[in-house]
């Protein structure tokens, strides 16, 4: 005959309700201080900036930033004016939407 050892059957781990208010404070806290931290880095210079002249245009039915683009740049500087753009609107894609307002350089 074999022997069948029973061994105490623990309940999963529970938490009260003073263990959640805990974790939880810890949690945000946690979350606090990595913001703080991650926050503090800047990324300013001693060195002045430049100011580029702009103005505002808007987009009509049938424009895109190629076309908009290659009537402001000099000849030949086509993406780069395009690089402008969008850097100066804050643009992820060349994709436009009419009434939209985009700053030029002047």
């Amino acid at each position: 005959m074999s022997t069948v050892a029973l061994h105490p059957v623990r309940p999963a781990l529970q938490l009260t309700r003073r263990g959640r208010v805990v974790v939880f404070l810890a949690a945000t806290a946690l979350v606090l201080l990595a913001a703080i931290f991650l926050g503090a880095a800047s990324v300013a210079t001693d060195d002045a900036g430049s100011v580029t002249q702009t103005r505002v245009i808007m987009v009509d039915e049938g424009d895109t930033l190629w076309a908009i683009a290659s009537d402001l740049a000099d000849d030949g500087k086509v993406q780069q004016m395009i690089d402008a753009i969008k850097r100066l609107n804050a643009l992820d894609s060349a994709a436009l939407q009419v009434g939209q307002e985009l700053h030029v350089p002047a």
